[in-house]
């Protein structure tokens, strides 16, 4: 009894297992089929300069997270990072263009272009604050480029609770 407990209990685990916590992903060991076999095709695949890829599991647009899982030429883990993490949001800089803003955060949620101040708006849900609102991460571009970074509080709807 006690074995099939413990069975079940490992077996719900590593349903929840997120590329950044799977103990089965181990960095230098690890093959980008593994990746693949257990979280299935990416979203995007994102080539880098040194031959190596970046694979993205983003889990918008009802999600919080964007897993940027590293291969090496070799097609080994190098690394696992969640982009929209606080310190993956930090690293969206004025200047920087949409590709650039794209690789570090995955997909967007929505864009929406707003006429009178020329801005292209793309947000991203996160991981709410404190408050206890929904939260959304969103990057400003004119002309082509990052020009600010907000975030805004999602208020729930009376009517319809579970859509934020």
């Amino acid at each position: 009894m006690r074995l099939a407990a413990l069975a079940l209990c490992t077996a719900l685990l590593a349903g929840c297992a997120t590329p950044d916590r799977d103990a089965r992903l181990r960095p230098g060991a690890s093959l980008e089929a593994d990746v693949v076999a257990l979280y299935g095709q990416p979203r995007r695949v994102w080539p880098d300069g040194d031959g190596g890829r970046t694979l993205e599991y983003s889990s918008q647009p009802m999600g919080r997270h964007c897993y940027l899982v590293r291969l090496a030429a070799d097609g080994r883990l190098v690394g696992v990072t969640d982009g929209l993490s606080p310190a993956g949001r930090a690293r969206i800089e004025p200047g920087m263009t949409p590709e650039q803003v794209g690789r570090l955060l995955g997909t967007e949620r929505s864009r929406v272009f707003f006429r009178l101040s020329g801005e292209e708006v793309w947000d991203w849900t996160v991981e709410p604050d404190a408050s206890g609102y929904g939260l959304r991460f969103n990057v400003h571009f004119k002309d082509g480029v990052v020009v600010r970074t907000t975030q805004s509080m999602v208020f729930r709807d009376r009517f319809f609770p579970m859509q934020d």
